[in-house]
């Protein structure tokens, strides 16, 4: 038996079935932004599950090659039966999940709001999550409440039962106690009626900058399994890429000082057109400690670091890549801080930072303190999330998770000469949690730095701009 408050949204969803398409119809503009925001981040080979999914079309919409919806309004699940024969959908209580399959995506479109315990709903969630299942949670922000109620007054909006009151911060909370994590949140829409230039001008550009955005009316909410779920210590093999320009005297140390860990650890020298023996000393090298490590060797067709890591990463059998710059400037003692925050499920992309601790003296020349510092503010706002140092060369992610950014490279193209922007913007499109991880910066012992600071730096902000069109402008 249904109790009060159940009953009542039950009544409503009812009633509201027959008109409902028709009803979002008239605000199609709202309804095609979340659309659009959530595809952002899926991909065609996904399954999803819709909880609370009315008569399907926001279901329907959505990428993705298993699709499966409950409700639990029959009137609703009735319609979307008629409406998308190929999709399955089944009238269930979100309280008592009973399916007998894992999905890669679980959305909550404006449905939270009319969970009696939402609690208990995540909770049950938990019978159809994967250790890597997104959360999805889409509702509407309180700022809006007195607008949406006059809009209820005069008769533009459909009366609504009182709905839970929730801010960002509630959901937070709700998942943390059900064993989710939150790690990422966003807000979209400040007018959610089109009006040419006009809805372009306040949603798209003044709707997306600090502090406008505070106005919007939908706020979304990123979320997975917590991080107390973790592998296996020794469950996985690890690629280290090195990639080495005019490195000689940086190589050996390299093997000497790399630490063991993980299943097993194979070590990949990408060798770039260097004018010193670099490559040489990588042969030697290479010979002289292959009873010892596994150690694999290639040379670059191309220029940059991120053209070497692409190289290395196409040989790699680790599962998991690792990045370690050939100037040991992040020492090799700390990569098994890495890999222990991967394998501990602290982030799916783990980015050194080094801009914590107090570097070396010599490690880094003022002017390039500066730009990081400003990279870094500039990207924590453009990825929705604090993230401290964007051009620390050292970056570690699942070998599966760097296969599909590569599939999807073309979408934000192959002009990143570093590699840093490239899996960074990768990693966020793909939906990955991204974490700091603190390192000591040493100074360079031999040779030096391969960075033009005036010219690389206008190509980083050159990326910049472009990176702010392809996630914040579009």
């Amino acid at each position: 038996m249904l109790d009060k408050r159940k009953q009542e949204f039950y009544n409503h969803f009812q009633k509201l079935a027959p008109n409902y398409i028709k009803y979002k119809k008239r605000y199609s503009y709202y309804w095609k932004d979340i659309v659009s925001y959530i595809n952002y981040f899926l991909t065609d080979d996904i399954s999803i599950l819709d909880v609370g999914c009315g008569v399907g079309d926001t279901l329907a919409s959505l990428k993705g090659a298993r699709k499966v919806g409950i409700d639990i309004s029959p009137a609703m699940i009735n319609i979307a039966r008629q409406s998308y024969p190929k999709i399955d959908f089944f009238e269930m209580d979100a309280l008592q999940i009973d399916l007998k399959e894992k999905f890669d995506v679980i959305i909550l479109s404006n449905t939270i709001g009319y969970f009696v315990d939402i609690q208990k709903v995540m909770m049950s969630l938990k019978s159809v999550c994967k250790p890597e299942t997104r959360i999805i949670i889409t509702y509407y922000n309180h700022f809006w409440e007195p607008i949406l109620k006059f809009g209820e007054l005069i008769g533009i909006k459909k009366k609504s039962p009182k709905q839970n009151w929730l801010t960002i911060k509630d959901i937070r909370n709700l998942l943390s106690l059900s064993s989710f994590e939150t790690y990422r949140s966003a807000k979209r829409v400040i007018f959610p009626i089109y009006i040419p230039l006009v809805s372009y001008f306040l949603n798209k550009i003044l709707g997306r900058l600090p502090f406008f955005s505070n106005f919007s009316l939908n706020t979304f909410v990123f979320a997975r399994i917590s991080s107390s779920s973790t592998y296996g210590e020794n469950q996985f093999s690890t690629s280290v890429v090195i990639p080495a320009r005019n490195e000689s005297g940086n190589i050996e140390n390299a093997i000497l000082r790399m630490p063991e860990f993980g299943k097993h650890l194979e070590i990949i020298f990408v060798e770039g057109n260097s004018t010193d023996n670099t490559w040489e000393t990588i042969q030697k090298v290479q010979d002289k400690y292959k009873e010892r490590y596994d150690i694999k060797i290639t040379k670059q067709e191309g220029k940059g670091k991120g053209d070497a890591v692409r190289k290395g990463y196409s040989i790699a059998s680790g599962d998991i890549l690792m990045i370690l710059d050939a100037d040991l400037t992040v020492p090799p003692e700390d990569l098994p801080k890495f890999y222990n925050a991967v394998i501990e499920r602290k982030g799916e992309f783990i980015n050194g930072s080094r801009l914590v601790y107090p570097m070396d003296a010599k490690a880094m020349r003022s002017l390039n303190i500066l730009g990081n510092k400003f990279f870094s503010s500039v990207f924590s706002w453009i990825l929705e999330q604090p993230i401290k140092d964007t051009l620390c060369g050292t970056k570690v992610m699942f070998r599966k998770d760097y296969l599909k950014l590569a599939q999807n490279r073309k979408f934000f193209g192959e002009f990143d000469p570093f590699g840093d922007f490239d899996l960074i913007f990768g990693a966020y499109k793909l939906n990955l949690k991204i974490i700091d991880l603190p390192i000591t910066y040493r100074e360079r012992i031999y040779g030096d730095t391969n960075i033009s600071r005036f010219r690389h730096g206008f190509i980083l902000l050159k990326m910049t701009f472009f990176a702010i069109t392809k996630i914040k402008f579009w």
